[in-house]
């Protein structure tokens, strides 16, 4: 990992895991600089074969290097555990590919006494769209997860997300690493261990640059997907007491 190790007073990192985001990358975290000049960041590299790691580097990141492809869930299970071996209290996920608008982290970090804050994308605000099986399969979702968790979720894959100090610290030891896992398993973990989940409307852009993880051929299975995800998520061993 480049750079120096925060102090632990510093309370708020954001993290990005990144996977070939040269392009993109320095941008995003020169906006989050921006709109938040006391937050740490993170880039994680989760096996880039580009030159997104010295390009965070460069542009004042904390780096770190993964030695090959975890996926985002594997990428944030790194990031929580050093946050919260590190001290920090409260960790906001960015995507590093701008479509999550920096300036967005405000609204999160509104929404008081919740364990969890996600940044929705289709609760009121913007105008962002997905279209065919998938867009079906995020519908059901949310009428599953809204029902488990007990609270209206409208986005729960949405990666645009804070979570603090309980949440990071249940995180730290068991965020799932499974494609969705990381975004519909970690909400039923979260809620099973007794955390508080919410949602907030946020604005998301386009993708500027790189190629998303997602394809016609994904998209047409992700349906399947999204029942495992949630399957897993509710056979799996209840985490521990503590972290309630």
């Amino acid at each position: 990992m480049n750079g120096s190790t925060p102090a632990p007073a510093q309370r708020l990192l954001v993290v990005l895991p990144a996977l070939n985001e040269q392009e993109s990358v320095a941008k995003v975290i020169g906006e989050i600089r921006a709109g938040r000049p006391d937050a740490h960041i993170l880039v994680v590299d989760d096996g880039s074969t580009d030159r997104t790691a010295e390009r965070a580097d460069a542009a004042g990141a904390l780096v770190m290097r993964l030695p090959f492809n975890l996926g985002v869930g594997g990428a944030m299970r790194a990031a929580y555990r050093y946050a919260h071996e590190a001290g920090f209290t409260s960790v906001v996920q960015v995507d590093a590919d701008g479509q999550h608008d920096p300036r967005e982290i405000e609204h999160l970090l509104a929404v008081r006494d919740i364990d969890v804050v996600i940044g929705a994308r289709f609760a009121g605000r913007g105008d962002y769209v997905v279209k065919g099986p998938r867009r079906w399969a995020m519908r059901l979702l949310s009428a599953v997860l809204s029902r488990i968790i007990g609270v209206p979720l409208t986005d729960p894959t949405s990666g645009f997300r804070l979570v603090h100090a309980r949440a990071l610290a249940l995180f730290a030891e068991h965020y799932p690493e499974e494609y969705l896992g990381d975004t519909v398993e970690s909400l039923v973990i979260a809620h099973r261990a007794g955390l508080s989940v919410a949602q907030v409307p946020v604005i998301m852009r386009a993708r500027e640059t790189g190629v998303a993880s997602t394809n016609p051929v994904r998209s047409a299975v992700y349906l399947v997907r999204v029942v495992v995800a949630v399957g897993l998520a509710l056979i799996r061993r209840r985490p521990e007491s503590e972290h309630r």
